[in-house]
């Protein structure tokens, strides 16, 4: 299923976008979006421009290994960084309570949210998963304080199932806390 998938998802195309596999060249787009306090508020910390380019290298082996991982959104006319959006297999999924799974996530540049890019490209990357690679169900999840995210998940039809203890967060965190939604080939 991996070569398929990587044969099938190396470059997808919306009306106002193009989700493709990351590059060496999107270092900068992503460490300015992970240096951004306002976009990582839901996430334990900002992340550093070397940290920034362990996760670009995590991403880049995670679509070799699995084929798909989330996906750089890039404008289709000009080619910007936007940000990121797909499908990934959690590394930590064996700490899940309903894993094994294959989750959906998506993070925006600051200057990008409000304008249905999230949504946009969700669609298509829910329909490439239960569609096209076959999956049974996709699952997304955030702190229980994102709304922003949490109505993205319900625009996309996704339905809400739980709340849970994010297992690699420790006690009394403050995003320890998370919704979790699915969307089942079945819906």
């Amino acid at each position: 299923m991996v070569d398929i998938a990587i044969d099938r998802c190396s470059r997808i195309e919306t009306e106002r976008l193009v989700l493709r596999k990351w590059e060496l060249a999107d270092l900068d787009g992503l460490a300015e979006m992970n240096a951004d306090p306002r976009v990582m508020e839901f996430y334990p910390s900002v992340l550093s421009r070397a940290e920034s380019e362990k996760m670009l290298v995590r991403y880049m082996e995670a679509q070799q290994r699995e084929g798909f991982c989330y996906s750089v959104i890039a404008k289709k006319r000009s080619g910007r960084f936007l940000g990121y959006c797909g499908l990934k297999v959690p590394g930590y999924q064996d700490h899940l309570s309903f894993g094994p799974c294959v989750e959906i996530g998506w993070r925006l540049l600051h200057s990008e949210w409000g304008k249905g890019f999230a949504t946009e490209s969700a669609q298509m990357w829910l329909g490439f998963g239960l569609e096209t690679l076959k999956l049974n169900e996709i699952v997304s999840f955030t702190p229980v304080q994102n709304s922003r995210s949490e109505k993205v998940m319900q625009r996309l039809g996704m339905v809400r199932v739980e709340e849970f203890a994010h297992p690699m967060l420790e006690d009394g965190h403050r995003l320890k806390r998370q919704v979790l939604y699915k969307m089942t080939r079945q819906r």
